[in-house]
This record gives C-alpha cells, structure tokens and sequence, in this order.
C-alpha cells in the first residue's frame, strides 16, 4: 500500500524521467542506435560505421598523396615490366623493367609507396619492386618470398605478403621488408585476394585452387578456421559491405559473388553476375560494388572472351546494370579514379587496359604489354591503405 508521501514520491519519478528525455530523446520506432566501432589499437577510427568507405570519396585525398602524379601503373605478367599511362590523356607515358611475374601493384599502408609484388612463380627469385609516385619511377628491388599479392594490418604495422605457392602469409616491416612472423594456412591452396573486418581484428582469404575461404585472426596472428562455400570452386576477390556486415566473394567458376558472414563465418548468399566473377571495387559514394567478369573460367585462355562489368546496388544486393566490353575482353584487376567517374580494369587476355565511364558503361582500350594483371590508379582517396590494388580507407 502506497503511505502518504507518495504525491512527492510520483514526483520525484516524473523529474528525473523528464530530465532523461530532455537529454537524450528517444529513438523512432524501428530506428537502430548509431553503432560505435571499437577498433584494435593503432586502427584509424571508422568515421561512419554504415559506410566505411565513407573516407574514399573525391574530396577525402590525403595531404600525403598531394604531390604525387596521377598515373595508372599496369604490371605485366609475362613481358616482366610496368607500363605507365596518364589518365588524362589516356596515353602511355613511361614502361620499365622490374623482377619476374610482376602481379599486382599496391599502395603502401602510409600511401608513400607503389609496391610492385613480382612472385616468380615456380622460382626462388621472388621480390618487390618499389615506385615512387611523386616521379613515377622505381626503386630498388627487395628479394621477398613469393610475393602473389599484398595487404597491410589495419594499424600499419606490417605487411602482409601473400606466400601463394607456400601457402602462408608473411608478416613483414612495412619498410624494409624484413620476416616479423608467419602465418601458415596448409588448408588454402591458392591463397590470393583478402579483407579485413571493419574493426580490424580479423581477415578473411580466398582459396583458390579449393573452392575455400580461410579466416585469420590478426590479433592472435592464428587462423581461426576455413569455410568451404557450397558451390565454390575457384574463389578470387573478396570485398567487405559498407556496413561491415557481410563479405563478398567473387568465384571465377561459379559465376558470381558469395555472401559471408564473416563474425560468424558462414555463407548466407549468392549472387549471379557473369562469366568469371573476379575483381571488386565500391563506388566514391560506397552505394555500388563494381563486379569484373573476366569472360572465362579458365586461369589462362584466349582473348575476346564474354568478358563485362557487373554493378551492384550495396543496400538491395542486386545487380542493376551489366556493361559487356565491345569485341569481347577480359577485364580483372585494377580500381576507381578519383573522381569516381572511370573504371580501370586490365585486360588479362587480351594485352589492354579498359577505361570504363561509371555513367554509360562506355570502353576506351588502350594496347599494353603481355597479360597485364592487378594494376592500380593513383592517387587514390583515404587515410590509409589495407593493400591489394587500393583498398583504401
């Protein structure tokens, strides 16, 4: 039974609600409280934790990339060399020589550095060729063991070269290159394409030779298990949602994306896109995931293949446009411009670079040496680069 204070007793109940609300009002019905991402230590903020890419549109370039040249830098597998081309212009500009089976070009996690990951496939030559974006020409050579590709940890503090043939990823100085540690994956023939969770704390890797992703902890520096996908056959590229929710990964014998969740390491979806789903790259706003079909499911093939653009919505998962490349093609590896407004793919089969317009889907070709493979376009916007072609932040 209530006693005869319970006027002043409502009272004090109807202040201290009042001075609540008065501070913090209430969420809409449905409404989701904004997310605060903690990050592992050294890790840049994430700005916006329903768009991490929020810090790559056109006008986010950092003070660091200020006085570097704007240039895309297209390494070629089988000729050994870069060709150097001005976006402007759309001409070639420059080539030169650098170690054996160059792969993949990749912005440092400072964004000082142009890597050339040059792998020597099947020999013990392996070794990194640096580019300084501010002339456009390389540096010295480091030897490195089978560089196919290469990340950086969120916090900067090593690379991660990605030891293909010796199925591990080498954690090394971001500077000099020096072996800090490893991490052996004996379950990921074809360990190549990566990325990491938005707070940092963890990677997911492509298999590609077993139709499998392997998941490493990057705290502990252990793998923390492998998923078999359920059609998976050859899985290439791996991107993360805007919201860091999901994973996609592009399969070259399946045809399209899988959706993993990564948290939980389970494969909840998938997308059809086109004939050997490959590279992904988002769009300057973070709205649409660029999809390359390379037009084959074979490693090495022919040119004039079926090859196009998938472009998918990131909010509704679906694929909204498709651009073929007139002739047919074989577009891979490479990223956005600044501006957003043109897609640079490399044409692996077909010895060409493809200057795709975001809006009309239009091709510009322009001729390149022998099978070039994961070129970059430079500068980029971001903080910070995770790696791969510029998988800025």
């Amino acid at each position: 039974m209530i006693g005869k204070n319970s006027k002043d007793l409502y009272g004090i109940i109807a202040a201290l609600a009042l001075a609540l609300f008065s501070c913090s009002p209430p969420l809409a019905i449905g409404a989701e409280p904004k997310r605060t991402i903690q990050t592992v230590p050294g890790m840049p903020p994430v700005v916006d934790p329903n768009n991490l890419y929020s810090e790559t549109r056109p006008d986010k370039l950092s003070p660091a990339v200020a006085k570097h040249l704007a240039r895309v830098y297209v390494p070629s597998r089988q000729s050994n060399d870069v060709t150097v081309i001005d976006p402007a212009t759309f001409k070639v500009v420059d080539r030169f020589k650098v170690g054996v089976n160059p792969q993949h070009v990749v912005p440092s996690w400072d964004l000082k550095t142009l890597w050339v990951n040059n792998n020597a496939e099947g020999r013990p030559d392996g070794s990194l060729t640096p580019i300084d974006p501010m002339t456009g020409k390389p540096g010295k050579t480091i030897s490195v063991d089978d560089p196919y590709n290469m990340y950086f940890t969120p916090d900067g503090g090593a690379a991660i070269i990605v030891a293909e043939a010796l199925k591990r990823l080498d954690f090394r100085d971001p500077q000099t290159m020096a072996l800090k540690s490893s991490v052996e994956t004996p379950k990921c023939p074809g360990i190549n394409h990566g990325d990491f969770s938005i707070d940092g704390r963890y990677a997911i890797f492509t298999c590609e030779y077993s139709g499998t992703l392997v998941k490493v902890n990057l705290v502990e520096k252990k793998v923390a298990g492998y998923l078999k996908l359920s059609k998976g056959r050859m899985p290439q590229d791996v991107r993360v949602a805007p919201d860091g929710k999901l994973f996609y990964v592009a399969d070259m014998k399946a045809d399209g994306l899988f959706l993993v969740d990564g948290d939980k390491f389970v494969e909840v979806g998938f997308i059809k896109t086109g004939v050997g789903a490959h590279g992904l790259y988002p769009s300057r706003d973070g709205t649409r995931l660029y999809i390359a079909n390379r037009g084959s499911n074979k490693v090495f093939d022919r040119p004039g293949g079926k090859g196009g653009v998938s472009v998918l919505d990131f909010a509704s998962r679906k694929i909204v446009t498709t651009w073929p490349i007139p002739g047919g093609g074989s577009p891979d590896m490479g990223n956005v411009s600044v501006d957003g407004k043109t897609l640079w793919l490399s044409g692996r089969f077909d010895d060409a670079v493809y200057a795709i317009d975001t809006t009309t889907g239009k091709v510009q070709s322009i001729a390149v040496r022998r099978e070039p493979h994961g070129l970059t376009v430079w500068p980029q916007p971001g903080r910070y680069s995770l790696g791969h072609t510029g998988n800025l932040r």
